[in-house]
């Protein structure tokens, strides 16, 4: 299986930037009966959008936001369930992590639903702060800092 991470515009109306929002709003939203098209999506316009294709069909992708010159931050992760486990989130985090170090970024923050905190601390993450409440959900705070 042949993994590729590409970026996209965020781009209304785009089959691409379509595809990525079909995903989060399957994989996040859907199941805590939300809908994507709620959801303010004004910050889509200034990140940068990552797209996974496994074999040549999109499942999954990343939104990577810069908060300030040397912190960027990882949010709206989301892979189809039949592509976990098979690398798509740790290349589209590992590829994040290389746009951001490009950037200049120090450190990497997000806040993961807690259920997905091994996957994060697999890749080098770690917690900070206490649980918050999250779109109704437990998430954490996790950081990484970045050679």
């Amino acid at each position: 299986m042949a993994i590729e991470i590409e970026i996209i515009q965020a781009e209304f109306g785009s089959k691409m930037y379509a595809n990525a929002l079909e995903i989060r709003d399957v994989v996040l939203r859907k199941p805590l009966g939300m809908r994507i098209q709620d959801d303010n999506l004004i910050l889509d316009k200034t990140a940068v959008h990552l797209i996974a294709l496994l074999n040549d069909e999109v499942v999954g992708t990343l939104v990577l936001s810069k908060l300030n010159k040397y912190e960027f931050k990882i949010r709206q992760v989301a892979v189809y369930e039949s592509a976990r486990n098979s690398g798509v989130g740790s290349d589209m985090v590992k590829f994040a992590e290389n746009i951001a170090q490009i950037h200049s970024a120090v450190q990497i923050v997000l806040h993961a639903r807690v259920v997905v905190c091994g996957f994060y601390q697999k890749l080098g993450y770690r917690i900070e702060g206490e649980e918050f409440a999250e779109v109704g959900i437990p998430h954490i705070k996790m950081i990484k800092y970045l050679k």
